[in-house]
Formats: structure tokens, C-alpha cells, sequence
């Protein structure tokens, strides 16, 4: 894998599964190396770029099976396990949340892991998603989602605050999504952020023994008591 440099904020990948991709799958994008120019000034030769894997969504449905991982910008992001509260909390949201789709009819609701296609080079896997009767459409393939859903939730964690919060909110935003959850299982809240010309702006955040109610689910009363509960 001699001068390939998988994207430094990514886990990396199996050798073989970057060079296989910098070898004509993914698309290769050369990176200045400023620093290693300033080492060598004063030398006789030339410092020079060092390319880049920029991976495709082509190459993500290859990546290694044990993994799991996200597609941000091309860079290939291994997401690790989530923790127990993690997935009491998500498991308790979700049951909540689904029983109320399905009482009227609303539309379907996925837990993670699920690709939510974004663009060739974009595809995430919220921890809860929910695409409604209108968008049904993003389903057609069967495999996965192609385009936004309405509702995403990301459940955060130390490793995975500042992404969610910052790159993955604005991607949503671009793309489309009404309504952005972030739960946060230690501070026990839910931050919601709804669509506004491309940009989920933060319009409530709920805590517990607060009732949370939004206006993507018209009738929704959900007691975050419920959710957080021990």
C-alpha cells in the first residue's frame, strides 16, 4: 500500500481491501504534504503529493463483513459497538416510536444497521430512521434507503458526539431530512433540529420528565421517562 493514506479521521481499513480500491475502484485524490516539504527545504529533490483513497459507495458494499462501517466523504469510518445504555436507550425509542407508526399507518421504521444512501460517496447508518408513506419510494430497492428519510435519530456517544452534532447534522441538512434527533443517554436528553432551507437548525431540546412532542408526528407524546428509565 506504498503511498496510499487512508483519510486520517477513519479507522483503517484492511490493507488489501485500500490498495484494491486505489487500484481502480475507489477514486484517488492526491493530498499535498506540506510538512514533508518543510523538512526537505534545502534539499536537492522535490516533495511530492501523496494520493489519497476517495472510496465509492461500490467500494463500501466490499469493505470487511466484520465491521461495521460509515461512508462519510469518501472516507470509510468504522463505528464501534455501542455500549449497553446505548442500546437500552435505542431499543426503548424505537419500540416506542414504531408502535406508534404502525397504529397509524405512518410509514416504516428501521434500526441500524441500515444504509441510508446518500450520495456515491455519503452512505450512514443512524441508529434509528423513519421513512413515511409519502417517501416509500427510497425503499424500492430493497436493500436500502436511497435519499433522505424524514425522521433520523443518532444516539451519541464520547466517540461519536462531535460527528453527529457537526459534519453528519449538516449532511442530513443538505440532503433533505425534516427532522434530526440527537440523543444524548448520559445527559439523559433529546435535542431535536428540523429542516430549514437545508439546514437543521436545533429548535428543542427535552430532558427527562419532559414530554416530547414534535411535529412530525402529530398525537406523539412521548414521556422521555419512558426512554431513560433505568
Amino acid at each position: 500500500m506504498t503511498g496510499i493514506i487512508v483519510a486520517e479521521t477513519a479507522t483503517p481499513v484492511t490493507a488489501a481491501f485500500a490498495a484494491d480500491a486505489a487500484g481502480g475502484r475507489g477514486r484517488v485524490r492526491t493530498r499535498y504534504d506540506g510538512r514533508r516539504d518543510q523538512r526537505n527545504r534545502g534539499r536537492t529533490h522535490v516533495a511530492t503529493a501523496q494520493p489519497v483513497v476517495k472510496f465509492t459507495y461500490e467500494d463500501y458494499r466490499t469493505a470487511p463483513p466484520d465491521k461495521r462501517y460509515e461512508l462519510l466523504d469518501g472516507e470509510l469510518v468504522m463505528a464501534p459497538a455501542p455500549s449497553l445504555k446505548h442500546q437500552e436507550v435505542q431499543f426503548r425509542l424505537g419500540r416506542i416510536l414504531g408502535n406508534f407508526m404502525v397504529e397509524r399507518a405512518l410509514g416504516k421504521l428501521f434500526y441500524a444497521p441500515c444504509d441510508v444512501v446518500l450520495s456515491s460517496t455519503d452512505v450512514v447508518q443512524p441508529d434509528l430512521l423513519f421513512v413515511s408513506r409519502e417517501h416509500e419510494h427510497l425503499l424500492s430497492g430493497g436493500e436500502n434507503v436511497r435519499g433522505a428519510p424524514d425522521l433520523v435519530v443518532e444516539i451519541v456517544s464520547p466517540a461519536t458526539a462531535d460527528r453527529d452534532g457537526g459534519y453528519k447534522r449538516a449532511l442530513y441538512g443538505r440532503h433533505g431530512v425534516t427532522e434530526y434527533w440527537l440523543v444524548d443517554p448520559e445527559a439523559e436528553t433529546v435535542q431535536i433540529h428540523r429542516q430549514r432551507a437545508g439546514v437543521l437548525a436545533a429548535t428543542h431540546t427535552f430532558g427527562r420528565e419532559r414530554t416530547l412532542r414534535s411535529p412530525l408526528f402529530v398525537g406523539l407524546e412521548l414521556n422521555l421517562d419512558d426512554v431513560f428509565s433505568s
